[in-house]
């Protein structure tokens, strides 16, 4: 059953909520980081991408940059633009995007959860990106930015998340690209009871976005219990900073790809290879949107084109078998394409569906790429019963959006 507690949040005053508040670490590159916060030492960018305080071109994996991330976490603290609250809270979390908006409990989550698989993924992590992380969250003695949870819908929770956010939240603001981001401070020791009591009888809570986040986090739960003597098993260590939220809340929008080269193929050639296990259908020059799950849309040569599996080209008993992406991973990219490794084949990229349609189309038009491959977006139903039985996901498959905004709160280690 899942271990979840209150904690002592690090936040910004109200006022300086939108000057602290930063778009996560992993959306963005350094330059884009060093222009965002340009005029801002405010920024939660000087601690979760350092190397902005350095001149451009400077390796984020220096030993300095790591320095730097604690002398600015330092700073933020001595200067006020961060303040530990005085006692230990759970807080509500909203986002609005397109006038939809979804409710998020913040928590301490477990490690040894997530070591036991309580806390279930659905990705596998890359080492250097866990080291990344880990070195973070060590230095600063501190998890800065939160890991995105789901978790099965619970009548008793959703009543609480409607009754707080009926108040008046701490924060509320729309960032620069549009989204609006609310935050409430539960403060009713009752309260706290209740959410500790009903994420207690939930046998999984399900990583959405966040992986290497989660497991740089546990490698440092575990490093430090290791080190203490005196470890019993509720230090703030055995602990890590999440925001989760009802799996009904959450959408997951598409990820799509946009390839190079056909392979040696001409389009025409590329076309009747496709017909072999695809229906194929010319739609125009409009941009077409995938219809429903195996349902995929195809940009080559100036006309969008929509494909359908043939009847017995999946399977649907297999739940990594049946995705859409890994259909589209063996049928086109692998059997055709030649492309095998997702992870490290440079003839691929990968656009997440916030970019639209029209990014697809324009990278084609430009030259850039040979043709584009759009998919219908995975489910939460997918993804948990990929989760429950122990599978994980094929590379780039899903998109969550909006994206948690860093710096809203922040969960010490001590």
């Amino acid at each position: 059953m899942a271990k979840v507690k209150p904690f002592r949040g690090i936040r910004p005053p109200k006022e300086m909520i939108e000057q602290v508040a930063s778009r996560p670490y992993d959306v963005l590159n350094s330059e884009e980081a060093r222009r965002e916060a340009e005029g801002n030492p405010k920024s939660l960018y000087h601690i979760i991408k350092p190397e902005i305080d350095f001149e451009p071109g400077t390796d984020e994996h220096d030993p300095k940059v790591y320095d730097k991330a604690v002398d600015n976490f330092r700073r933020f603290r001595e200067n006020g633009w961060l303040v530990q609250d005085e006692r230990e809270h759970y807080y509500i979390y909203a986002q609005t995007m397109e006038g939809r908006t979804q409710y998020g409990i913040v928590i301490a989550a477990n490690v040894h959860d997530y070591v036991n698989g309580v806390i279930k993924k659905h990705e596998l992590t890359r080492r250097d990106k866990e080291d990344d992380r880990m070195k973070h969250v060590r230095v600063n003695n501190a998890n800065i930015e939160p890991v995105f949870f789901a978790f099965p819908d619970n009548e008793r929770l959703e009543k609480i998340i409607r009754e707080v956010a009926s108040g008046n939240p701490e924060y509320d603001f729309t960032a620069p690209d549009g989204f609006g981001h609310h935050f409430w401070v539960i403060d009713d020791p009752e309260t706290e009871r209740a959410i500790t009591e009903e994420f207690e009888g939930m046998p999984h809570l399900y990583i959405a976005d966040g992986h290497h986040r989660s497991a740089a986090a546990a490698r440092v739960g575990l490093e430090k219990a290791e080190q203490n003597p005196a470890h019993t098993g509720e230090e703030e260590y055995n602990y890590f900073l999440a925001v989760a939220f009802p799996a009904s809340h959450l959408r997951i929008i598409d990820y799509n790809r946009v390839v190079r080269d056909l392979n040696g193929l001409s389009p025409a050639e590329f076309l009747d290879r496709l017909a072999k296990d695809f229906v194929v259908e010319e739609k125009g020059a409009e941009i077409y949107h995938p219809e429903r799950l195996h349902n995929f849309s195809l940009y080559l040569g100036g006309r969008w084109y929509s494909l359908t599996p043939r009847e017995g080209r999946y399977n649907d008993a297999d739940p990594i078998g049946v995705l859409d992406v890994t259909i589209s991973s063996d049928l086109i990219l692998r059997d055709i394409l030649g492309i095998t490794d997702l992870r490290s084949d440079k003839r691929i990229d990968f656009v997440g569906g916030i970019r639209g349609l029209g990014e697809l189309r324009d990278r084609v038009d430009s030259g850039e790429m040979a043709m584009a491959l759009a998919l219908y977006p995975v489910s939460m139903k997918q993804l948990i019963d990929i989760a429950d039985t122990g599978n994980i996901m094929p590379p780039k498959t899903t998109w969550f959006e909006p994206k948690l905004r860093s710096g809203l709160v922040i969960h010490s280690l001590d």
